[in-house]
């Protein structure tokens, strides 16, 4: 049910409709808390640094990507975490941070599957840190599996 509520995200943020978004991110969450099932709470976490984010707070979207990061770290989800991390790293990279942003990668522990979307979003990001000339490309390939 999470994942569910979490897809509606997805589709209330292409919408332009936080308050939507806003809803569906605090009934994941209750439904996480009362199950206890945890698996999906990383993208939680980063889904409401997206939004929170988009919405201009950005203090508050970066405690939620770094409370993402943790999470999947916790849990040992190693896929959550580039996502978390990616975004992060995104917001670092749009904050001026680029060293504080090269450092975070963990895109270096994967060792197969280069050429899936999230994996090929993660590497793009880097590539561009490492290019301070790059253009800002703003892409967000993790999707709620």
């Amino acid at each position: 049910m999470p994942q569910a509520l979490m897809l509606f995200d997805e589709a209330y943020a292409q919408l332009d409709q936080p308050a939507e978004r806003l809803n569906c991110l605090a009934e994941a969450g209750q439904i996480i808390e009362r199950t206890q099932e945890r698996y999906n709470e990383p993208e939680l976490h980063r889904l409401r640094g997206d939004l929170l984010n988009t919405t201009g707070d950005q203090a508050a979207a970066e405690q939620s990507y770094h409370q993402a990061v943790e999470v999947a770290k916790r849990l040992r989800t190693i896929l959550w975490e580039l996502c978390a991390a990616t975004s992060l790293v995104r917001l670092w990279r749009e904050q001026g941070k680029r060293t504080e942003a090269r450092d975070l990668s963990v895109y270096g522990w994967f060792t197969e599957d280069f050429d899936t979307p999230v994996l090929k979003d993660a590497k793009s990001l880097l590539d561009q840190l490492a290019d301070y000339r790059s253009p800002l490309v703003q892409r967000d390939s993790c999707q709620t599996p």
